[in-house]
């Protein structure tokens, strides 16, 4: 299979394929944590992993978030997008200094690998609130150059679809009460995997 844009990419992943983005993930901080770049052979991973996809990883230590980066367009292999994003999560989220050796192993690794966006047709917002699916939607708000995102588990947190479609705004830079004509709403959901890295054997 060649390097093709699956529109579903999530729901083709194996079991193989997600312990190899976890992997690959793991691999990924650990190298960085020598000061070098993991160097990824794309011809040993299966068709899913080389097409092109888009993913957020999200790392914690005991518990407590320490980083998530992620990916909304879709634009290179889905391999590199999660060594990329898992290195940055790592090292670059600007709420954190830099991941540590002793917190590497202590971490817990979290990849989210998103289905292509579709959009959602809406006037306003209570026809986006009656719209959306929580626990399963992913939702990507855009107003001009103001954008946001939230994965489909932050319903964990804001199970009330207006304040979840409130907060979102907030978080794009928006007041909680605005709506515009040219607001732009996406949809998307999510196949997610986890490992911590204390649990797995290290090459």
């Amino acid at each position: 299979m060649g390097p093709t844009c699956l529109k579903n990419l999530a729901e083709t992943l194996s079991s193989g394929d997600q312990h190899d983005l976890l992997e690959l993930a793991a691999d990924s901080i650990e190298t960085g944590l020598k000061g070098t770049q993991l160097e990824v052979d794309l011809t040993v991973y299966s068709g899913a992993l080389r097409a092109p996809g888009a993913s957020f990883v999200t790392i914690n230590v005991r518990d407590q978030l320490r980083g998530c980066i992620g990916s909304l367009a879709i634009k290179r292999a889905l391999a590199i997008d999660v060594v990329k994003n898992a290195r940055a999560a790592a090292f670059d989220d600007p709420r954190f200094s830099a991941l540590t050796q002793e917190e590497f192993e202590n971490l817990h690794i979290h990849i989210s690998v998103l289905s292509s966006p579709e959009t959602i047709e809406c006037a306003s917002e209570d026809e986006l609130v009656r719209q959306l699916r929580p626990g399963i939607d992913g939702v990507i708000l855009e107003d001009g150059a103001s954008r946001a995102t939230y994965l489909p588990s932050v319903w964990e947190a804001l199970p009330d679809p207006q304040q979840f479609v409130q907060q979102l705004k907030c978080k794009a830079g928006l007041s909680s009460g605005h709506w515009s004509e040219t607001m732009k709403v996406q949809r998307y959901t999510t196949e997610c995997m986890s490992s911590r890295v204390s649990s797995k054997k290290r090459r």
